[in-house]
């Protein structure tokens, strides 16, 4: 006998253990003969990570699709594995050193990577253990890690090819630049944080001489109707430091304010340097004055401008965000010497970006060159581990030619062989892909993969897999055996997680592995790394994997791509706003199980996850139901019986319950397979707890009580079939409940976990159709009584109006029930429905209750119109606060949402009270 209630926290750790004693999990584990492979690749978490609700939605939906594979006998595979996270690792190291009073370049590099293997093996891979307690059936005997000896040799080698083929090499360009950390980083590195800030508006003369008639008062066509002559351009920024590099202006080739001065110059003020004036469609002529200083080494726009318009680069700052100006050739150079100059070099070198920023603006205004100021709200990129502003940094480092490996990634795509679900992340993926720019793969690390690249005494570069095989390289190229120096660079994270569909099987080396579980089957991943992740497999994986006739392969055939989880509001959880649910809390309070079966049900394709914890407290008490349910089955005798097979059933209720489980089943098994997870979990919950609970246990309860032995057999075999089939269905949701009822309801061999997948077809419409019709019945009477206010254990009769012969047989057949759950003591067939009583309408048949003496009509008219009155004001209310302007713009997003969400509950309230309100005046007309 079951124990009285299910005690999560110390029943699923003992689950856990035991399907890993079992080895259920490794790969092939539970398949079938000559089954299929089906593999998923975890998203690889971070070394450094801990467990968030995005990891959870992430990886339940996996756990799901990988359970129903391995239960259909697929030969499964889901491969685990974490990526060393260069930037965030060493930052965790760095700062554990610090506590030390020790910096990493008190070091040797080698001292400080065996530093940070020691942190992983002390401390690294926490997430593992977190993902365990989540239920993930992950084959954790085949666990990689991006910087582990096979993961590396595959990074060696599609570094040292792609360096051969021309698509990866060395180039000085534009980088986002952490001044703090002092590396590169990656776009998504990068957030966006909103900033009161200014932009300054400037005026740069114009050479000597040049002038030209500037718009200055406007009719109401916005046609210009006077003039003033100027000598110089006004130009806006909200960097005033980078003026320093500005090499020249951009106007519009269209804006004829400026059409006479393209090709001139201006003179850069506090520097001297003459800069031209040039046409680039860059600038909205719209916007600000239509003319913008261009600086090539320190904006990204203004870099691509330079490019197309042949401007120089001019770099003044340091890595750490210093302006440089001494011995700053590039600076220097075209720039006259003059008193102006030095005291420019003077005042601003060395200096911090943001002290310089406010001496320029300072000197300028005293210069009588600061037109004006605005206050300026603007977005200004920070690093997201650095903390501070970015800087466009100008510098050497080595891309990819993503544009060439994009090409057959994004034919893929289009020709259906690669499918996104749902279909419009397509577009996103492709406004991406069809515009990517060079992709910057160095970081300037020490955790890393160190870029395989020498260099001679003359700066050469030798590429090459071992040092060995780049002092031979430069001993033929030069004719003699010469000191080569590394690269000191290391290669960016998403560089060797880009080879994770197919290095964690073992490539380069041809192993049955790779053989087997590729391609993939499906990716589960977030949208947020579609550019970073997903086309980076994409393109790396129909690079270097082709079939046995040399077709390129697609690392996986379905990307699924999931929502965000937000809070219950919708907002977006940060710790800022201290909105931030943790998983692991939630199933320590609640279970694995509740929460797995929470973000399933709620993973609509396309619509993010706003969590509430009382959800999850409730989808807990839904496998409240389902163990009662099991408890209360095995008090009747309930036990399964190996010779009960789904045909031979004769009872109306059992090919009820076995009909709605095939279709239930259908239901689930389709839903799965096209990714509607919440439609799966809501056909799984409405079947458990509506139909077998609620429903065939209540109308068992006379079965198992009475005199028929042979029905009462029938039945307690049959609701332990079904037992059987709902855990089966319900395991890939709620893994560790279901395994325990699986072992303790029947003494079995085996597992759950490998249990085959139901494949019932059993079908008896109209036995189905038969206990709808009843329980639709009780619910229509049942509905009446509660909207009428009739107490609970007042009965009544029940009036049938011009009902056919069929209904009167079913009513005549499940009188009893009807009388014990719908509260009735007589059934009454009449030609007309009396005065008096309350009607309701089931399957086309009108069925009366009459009131008599149960209420009072008149009172319950008036409690109705006050109820009503009441939501009434409450709705207008709401409506008046929703309209308000200042509301919706001053109030939190969250705030407002949940404002949204109360109307909305109003409004269903008023509905069913005006129902309510018909019913009565019906009922007294």
């Amino acid at each position: 006998m079951l124990e009285k209630t299910y005690n999560a926290a110390s029943s699923e750790l003992e689950i856990a253990k035991r399907w890993e004693d079992a080895g259920a999990f490794r790969a092939g584990a539970g398949a079938k003969p000559d089954a299929d492979p089906y593999c998923i690749v975890i998203p690889p978490p971070n070394v450094t990570g801990s467990l968030h609700m995005g990891h959870a939605l992430n990886d339940t939906l996996q756990d799901i699709l990988i359970r129903f594979e391995r239960m259909r006998g697929k030969n499964v595979l889901w491969q685990p594995g974490m990526d060393h996270a260069g930037i965030a690792t060493q930052m965790v190291v760095e700062r554990k050193l610090m506590e030390q009073q020790l910096h990493r370049r008190d070091m040797t590099r080698e001292q400080f990577v065996e530093k940070v293997w020691e942190w992983k093996a002390e401390s690294g891979g926490a997430i593992f253990n977190q993902l365990r307690r989540l239920g993930a059936s992950c084959d954790w005997s085949r666990e990689r890690f991006t910087m582990d000896e096979g993961l590396s040799a595959a990074v060696l080698e599609v570094f040292v090819s792609l360096y051969n083929e021309g698509l990866i090499y060395k180039d000085k360009r534009l980088v986002n630049w952490d001044p703090k950390l002092n590396t590169a980083i990656s776009d998504l590195e990068v957030e966006q944080v909103e900033t009161q800030g200014h932009l300054w508006h400037f005026r740069y003369p114009l050479e000597e001489g040049a002038t030209y008639r500037h718009p200055v008062a406007f009719d109401e066509n916005g046609d210009p109707t006077e003039w003033e002559t100027r000598d110089y351009l006004v130009v806006a920024t909200t960097r005033p430091e980078t003026m320093l590099g500005d090499t020249g202006v951009a106007v519009h080739p269209d804006d004829e304010r400026y059409s006479d001065l393209v090709g001139k110059t201006v003179i850069l003020p506090l520097v001297g340097r003459r800069i031209p004036i040039v046409a680039d469609e860059y600038p909205n002529p719209e916007e600000g004055t239509g003319a913008v200083k261009m600086t090539p080494a320190h904006d990204f726009n203004d870099f691509d401008v330079g490019k197309r318009a042949g401007l120089r680069a001019v770099n003044i700052m340091t890595r750490e965000a210093f302006v440089t100006l001494v011995g700053n050739e590039e600076f220097l150079e075209g720039v006259p010497s003059s008193d102006e100059l030095t005291e420019t070099i003077s005042a601003y070198d060395g200096q911090d970006r943001f002290v310089v920023r406010k001496k320029i603006v300072e000197r300028m205004e005293a210069l009588g060159l600061l037109d004006k100021v605005e206050d300026h709200v603007h977005a200004v990129p920070h690093g997201d581990r650095g903390g501070v502003p970015i800087e466009p940094y100008l510098t050497d480092q080595w891309y990819v030619d993503a544009e060439v490996l994009a090409r057959p990634a994004i034919a893929s795509v289009r020709e259906g062989r690669t499918k996104f679900v749902p279909k419009n992340w397509e577009k996103t993926y492709f406004e991406w892909m069809e515009n990517i720019q060079p992709w910057c793969i160095s970081r300037q690390l020490w955790w890393g993969h160190q870029i395989p690249a020498w260099y001679g005494p003359d700066e050469h570069i030798f590429v090459a897999k071992t040092e060995e095989e780049a002092i031979a390289a430069a001993a033929e190229h030069y004719g003699e055996t010469v000191a080569l120096v590394r690269d000191e660079d290391v290669l960016d994270t998403w560089f060797s997680s880009a080879l994770w569909p197919f290095s964690t099987l073992g490539w380069p080396e041809k192993t049955p592995e790779l053989a087997t579980y590729y391609p993939t089957s499906v990716l589960v991943t977030g949208f947020d790394i579609i550019f970073f992740w997903v086309a980076r497999m994409m393109m790396f994986g129909l690079h270097f994997m082709k079939d046995e006739n040399d077709v390129p392969q697609e690392p996986f055939d379905t990307v699924y791509v999931h929502a965000l989880v937000r809070d219950k509001n919708g907002a977006k959880m940060s710790k800022s706003k201290g909105n931030v649910i943790d998983p692991i809390e939630l199933i320590e309070e609640y279970g694995a199980d509740a929460l797995r079966f929470t973000l399933a049900i709620m993973a609509a394709q396309g619509r993010d996850v706003k969590l509430d914890p009382q959800r999850v407290e409730g989808y807990r008490n839904f496998g409240t139901k389902l163990w009662n349910a099991t408890r209360f089955a095995q008090m009747n005798g309930v036990a399964r019986d190996p010779d009960f097979k789904p045909e031979k059933a004769s009872l109306t209720i059992n090919r009820w319950i076995l009909t709605e489980l095939s279709r239930t089943n259908s239901e689930i098994t389709q839903a799965i397979e096209t990714y509607r997870f919440n439609d799966a979990a809501s056909s799984a919950y409405r079947f458990v707890w509506n139909q077998f609970c609620d429903w065939y246990v209540e109308l068992l309860k006379p079965v198992f009580s009475g005199d028929d032995e042979e029905s009462r057999r029938e039945s307690q075999a049959c609701a332990a079939y079904v037992l059987d089939e709902i855990y089966k269905l319900l395991h890939p949701f709620m893994p560790f409940m279901t395994e325990e009822l699986w072992t303790q309801s029947s003494k079995r061999q085996g597992l759950l976990c490998h249990a085959e997948w139901p494949q019932d077809d059993f079908a008896d419409d109209a036995a189905a159709d038969e206990i709808n019709w009843l329980i639709d019945l009780i619910t229509e009477i049942r509905s009446a009584r509660s909207e009428m206010n009739i107490p609970p254990s007042a009965t009544g009769p029940l009036i049938t109006v011009d009902a056919d012969r069929h209904v009167c047989d079913r009513l005549l057949r499940h009188t009893p029930a009807i009388n014990r759950l719908a509260r009735v003591d007589d059934i009454v067939l009449e030609e007309e429905a009396p005065r008096g009583s309350v009607q309701v309408v089931v399957h086309g048949v009108v069925y009366c209750l009459p009131l008599g003496n149960l209420i009072d009509l008149g009172a319950e008219k008036a409690r109705l119109e006050k109820a009503l009155n009441k939501v009434s004001s409450d709705i207008e209310k709401s409506e008046k606060k929703l309209q308000n302007e200042k509301f919706i713009q001053n109030a939190r997003p969250d705030v407002v949402e949940a404002e949204r969400e109360k109307q909305k509950e109003l409004i269903g309230q008023k509905e069913r009270l005006a129902n309510a309100l018909q019913r009565v005046a019906e009922a007294s007309s």
